[in-house]
């Protein structure tokens, strides 16, 4: 899954400004910047905040964080197994389904 957007789904934390894009400057404004609500891609807060969001996110679905490896996520659930890998703008995801095994005592 390949997301084009990603970055824009983040929340900046603080103030940023950037300078008016070529086009947008008007006579005796040209002074003026713009202010940021959403992160843009390249900016350096934008990959941080949009890692955080989803991280709140996806755990609010029942997925463990992997404590090597942050950007790996794991839901059990019986006998279903869900593996979601981040990597950059990419989430890949895994899907298996355990059989039971069952332990025999030969005497």
């Amino acid at each position: 899954m390949d997301i084009k957007i990603v970055f824009l789904n983040g929340d900046l934390e603080e103030n940023v400004y950037m300078d008016r894009p070529m086009g947008f400057s008007f006579e005796g404004e040209e002074h003026m910047v713009c202010k940021l609500k959403k992160p843009i891609y390249g900016l350096k807060q934008a990959s941080c905040q949009w890692y955080l969001n989803f991280n709140d996110t996806i755990v609010s679905f029942g997925f463990k964080e992997n404590t090597v490896d942050r950007w790996i996520y794991l839901k059990v659930s019986g006998s279903k197994v869900i593996f979601l890998i981040l990597y950059v703008d990419c989430i890949l995801v895994f899907y298996m389904r355990l059989r039971s095994f069952y332990l025999v005592s030969l005497k």
